[in-house]
């Protein structure tokens, strides 16, 4: 398997490995691996018996067989947790007080989810995740607010009294935050405005690396059932505002901008937004 040394020491530095956990799938470890075997001129042998025990009758020097199987322990263990994948944790979404008890529901709204009627499940995510996006620039297409200013939506003030929201012009309106550098986004979190029951129209979240949202756009969230906004139809769901907000699974993709769009509510044709929160991990 190994001529020498020197040859094991050349497969060690095809794993790649470094100090810090990686998230890499599996399917590529093991490709790695396997290319890795192939080179030594030697296939793994697939069995049923002890991995150690076919080891120990193989003619491999017992030095690279013990540190062969060391290299294999510690990957497992280090890197996927014995399979389970990387380590994930709850998000700690600090959430604002309740302004009315209970979800109303809106009966001249199509599409409308129906209320959970219990807290919302706990959201895992990588160690490390947080929200990136507190005290990040903000623009709009309205960038004159009727009410407040565009820095309001990443403060950190997630209450739905006067004072705590920005209120942007008629119609269809977005926001977008500048994380300011490429982060894998697990989680976007945002509130409109929830003092009193309310359902805003055509939310859509996206997410790119572009600052014009021209290539590598995903669109992670879309309840735009009419195309109203312009970006194709929604599948998703419209939505009671409530002092949760609304948790969107950006499933780790990859961006440095967030962008919100919005078409008035069931109140107004206004659109409001409280808070913007983006869980994520700087991009590796």
């Amino acid at each position: 398997m190994f001529k020498n040394e020197a040859d094991f020491e050349k497969l060690v530095s095809r794993l790649n490995i470094d100090n810090k956990p990686n998230p890499a799938h599996r399917k590529n470890l093991r490709r790695q691996m396997l290319s890795a075997f192939n080179e030594a001129g030697e296939q793994p042998i697939i069995q049923s018996r002890p991995l150690w025990r076919t080891i120990m009758k193989s003619p491999v020097p017992k030095f690279a067989a013990a540190a062969a199987v060391i290299i294999v322990i510690v990957i497992g263990l280090y890197h996927f947790e014995l399979g389970v994948g990387p380590k994930l944790v709850p998000l700690d979404i600090k959430l604002p007080r309740a302004m009315f008890v209970g979800t109303p529901q809106d009966t001249t709204v199509s599409n409308l989810e129906k209320p959970l009627g219990k807290d919302r499940p706990p959201f895992y995510a990588p160690v490390g995740t947080k929200n990136v996006a507190f005290e990040k620039p903000v623009s709009s297409t309205d960038e004159l607010p009727i009410i407040g200013e565009l820095e309001m939506i990443t403060d950190g003030d997630k209450e739905g009294a006067d004072g705590s929201f920005v209120e942007l012009g008629l119609f269809k309106q977005s926001v977008t935050i500048d994380l300011e550098a490429e982060y894998n986004i697990y989680a976007i979190v945002f509130w409109h405005y929830h003092m009193q029951a309310c359902v805003f129209f055509d939310v859509v979240v996206q997410v790119t690396s572009d600052p014009d949202f021209i290539t590598g756009v995903t669109t992670l969230f879309n309840n735009d059932i009419d195309n109203s906004i312009g970006l194709g139809l929604g599948k998703d769901m419209h939505y009671t505002e409530t002092n949760e907000g609304k948790l969107i699974d950006a499933r780790g993709a990859r961006a440095r901008y967030v962008r919100l769009y919005s078409y008035g509510n069931t109140s107004n044709d206004l659109n409001r937004y409280i808070e913007v929160e983006v869980f994520a991990k700087p991009a590796k």
